[in-house]
């Protein structure tokens, strides 16, 4: 269905949050995409080409913004199985709580719409840390017509009962079972939730582990699933 060879064009940058933009340059169709603490990593970056390019009669155009303006998250410090790694990350989460970064989103619409007249239809996916973002922003009056989740971290059921929009959830086998189960019945909305239950925590974004044939598969077939959700729902 699609190929993992293809890396990111040069970028495009619109805004002072610097968004990386692939797929075609008029589409009407666009997917906004949130990383994770990790920043532009190679696997989150040829996930937005995955979604860019996988559907040849209609391609999306992807935006990953830079939310941490250039300083993400040092992936050496997770998992943080000690002292050291723990009060890193913590002090990096201090200016990373999602509510701050909320802000930063519609700036970002509103240039790539000046940018793209074409665009009419908006998705957006989250990975771990923008996983929370997503279910945040669709509690809200959005431009967003349709979201995905990809093993979202912070989860809380509350949050599903103010969602809007139709919404695709894909945990990990590590993400908490009971949260998860009552994030899926809260939400009132059309809904897909479904569990890769031998993957870990990030497997569609930093954390995949492409070299591993059956996590290449799952990660292929994470996207496959988002693809068919954002196919029905934009």
């Amino acid at each position: 269905m699609y190929s993992l060879a293809r890396t990111l064009a040069v970028p495009v940058r619109l805004t002072n949050t610097s968004p990386d933009v692939t797929g075609p340059s008029d589409a009407d169709t666009a997917i906004f995409v949130i990383y994770d603490i990790f920043g532009f990593f190679p696997q989150t970056i040829q996930g937005a080409d995955i979604l860019a390019y996988s559907d040849k009669e209609h391609g999306y155009q992807v935006l990953i913004p830079d939310f941490f303006e250039g300083n993400p998250a040092d992936i050496a410090w997770y998992p943080p199985d000690n002292e050291e790694k723990g009060a890193k990350l913590g002090k990096w989460f201090e200016t990373a709580a999602p509510p701050k970064h909320l802000p930063k989103i519609q700036p970002v619409l509103k240039d790539a719409e000046s940018n793209n007249s074409n665009i009419k239809s908006w998705g957006i996916l989250g990975y771990c840390w923008g996983g929370k973002m997503v279910s945040l922003i669709a509690g809200k009056q959005t431009a967003f017509k349709a979201a995905v989740q990809c093993h979202p971290a912070m989860v809380d059921p509350e949050d599903a009962t103010k969602v809007q929009i139709p919404m695709c959830v894909l945990p990990s086998k590590d993400e908490p079972a009971e949260d998860m189960k009552k994030y899926e019945d809260n939400l009132t909305v059309k809904k897909h939730v479904e569990t890769f239950s031998d993957q870990v925590h990030g497997w569609m974004a930093a954390r995949a582990d492409l070299k591993d044939k059956h996590s290449k598969d799952e990660y292929e077939r994470g996207y496959k699933v988002a693809l068919t959700f954002f196919h029905d729902n934009l």
